[in-house]
């Protein structure tokens, strides 16, 4: 229920925050709440992906590209992502989740996320995803390109990541 509060919250707040360009990223502030926590009293490993989720469309709807995804019939699911942990995030404590676009391959979109406490990275996760169509099929990066008026001449899939997706890729018929 909390994720569905802060949902709604984002919705409604980030109507009055500043618009952000998908290109240059953006910035979701957040809390760590009582029910956030794990038995050691810190910010549960589950969680910072479910602020991923949050920060995520809070980027989408502040750059003006969720409506016109959702217009289209098309939905990101996540068919990949890694994190690593630097630090603890704590009872109370302030922070914020930096959102920005890493780059595309010929299926997928790669976000890097990024948690910031007090000027101090804390956790960085890379998402692999891509846009299905409620009708059935992927949505092309061509569509995806119309649709954010096209792709940065200098958007290039980081070598890294390339590497790292080809690695995680699950085989449609393992062991045939």
């Amino acid at each position: 229920m909390n994720l569905y509060l802060r949902l709604l919250l984002l919705s409604l707040f980030g109507r009055s925050r500043s618009r952000t360009d998908v290109w240059q990223g953006g910035r979701t502030p957040f809390r760590v709440l009582p029910n956030d926590l794990d038995v050691i009293r810190h910010l549960t490993n589950s969680r910072y992906l479910a602020f991923c989720d949050l920060a995520r469309l809070d980027w989408l709807q502040r750059s003006g590209h969720w409506p016109q995804i959702t217009a289209r019939g098309w939905y990101p699911v996540v068919t990949a992502q890694t994190i690593t942990y630097r630090r603890s995030l704590k009872l109370w404590e302030k922070f914020h989740v930096h959102t920005r676009m890493l780059g595309v391959d010929d299926r997928n979109t790669y976000v890097e996320q990024t948690f910031v406490r007090r000027g101090e990275t804390v956790a960085r996760a890379v998402v692999q995803a891509r846009f299905l169509k409620r009708s059935g099929g992927s949505v092309s990066q061509t569509e995806l390109e119309e649709l954010v008026g096209g792709y940065p001449a200098e958007l290039e899939l980081p070598a890294w990541v390339k590497e790292w997706a080809d690695s995680v890729r699950i085989a449609k018929n393992p062991g045939a």
